[in-house]
């Protein structure tokens, strides 16, 4: 029986075009929002576009915080993207103080002008380099350092341990745009949207295990 990725469907983010980009690069993945299915799946994205107070009232509404936090603490393979990578952290300050799946502990900070170097447009869209900041990182198998991945953000990371950072891109400052800790991966960039790239990046985790 053939692997299947689970891609949570809480109402927000295009999740059609990751289930295309897993399509393309060979891969089984089926979109749901039953915490049944995410039981059954060997592994687990958590994608996303919009509000950070939104999509966790959505995920509440739908059961899914107590699925995924028990699905990773069972060493299940997990990747958010995006909106999906802000949720895993402690709170948000987007419109508001707000908690978030708190996976790991930091926050989501909004890029301010005041402190860019450069007077730089936000929300941070379109295509930017991803530094790697380890080695033999699995996602990163065969794919060259400061690869360009596209980014749409007004928001970003900022996590308490920094050892989880594996990636960091500039704009006006260095933020972090991939973390991994154990079993849990998760970027700020899309791959989805990345074209080549990005799906190297895509079958690296799918490859995981």
């Amino acid at each position: 029986m053939s692997e299947v990725i689970a891609i949570i469907d809480y109402g927000m983010g295009n999740l059609r075009s990751v289930q295309k980009a897993f399509e393309k690069i060979g891969k089984n993945a089926v979109i749901t929002s039953d915490p049944f299915e995410l039981d059954s799946a060997s592994k687990i994205v958590l994608p996303g576009v919009g509000a950070f107070k939104d999509a966790m009232e959505e995920l509440d509404k739908r059961g899914l915080i107590d699925s995924i936090k028990k699905n990773v603490k069972s060493g299940k393979l997990f990747l958010g993207i995006c909106l999906g990578l802000q949720l895993l952290f402690s709170k948000s300050f987007e419109d508001g103080d707000h908690e978030g799946l708190s996976l790991f502990p930091g926050s989501v900070i909004k890029f301010d002008n005041k402190y860019l170097k450069d007077k730089l447009k936000i929300p941070h869209m379109g295509w930017n380099s991803v530094k790697f900041t380890g080695s033999n990182i699995p996602v990163f198998k065969n794919m060259t350092d400061e690869s360009y991945m596209y980014f749409v953000h007004s928001y970003y990371v900022w996590p308490d341990e920094k050892s989880i950072i594996i990636g960091e891109t500039d704009y006006g400052i260095t933020f972090p745009s991939v973390v991994w800790k154990d079993n849990i991966y998760a970027t700020q960039f899309h791959p989805e949207k990345s074209q080549k790239i990005g799906l190297d990046f895509l079958r690296n985790f799918s490859e995981i295990g």
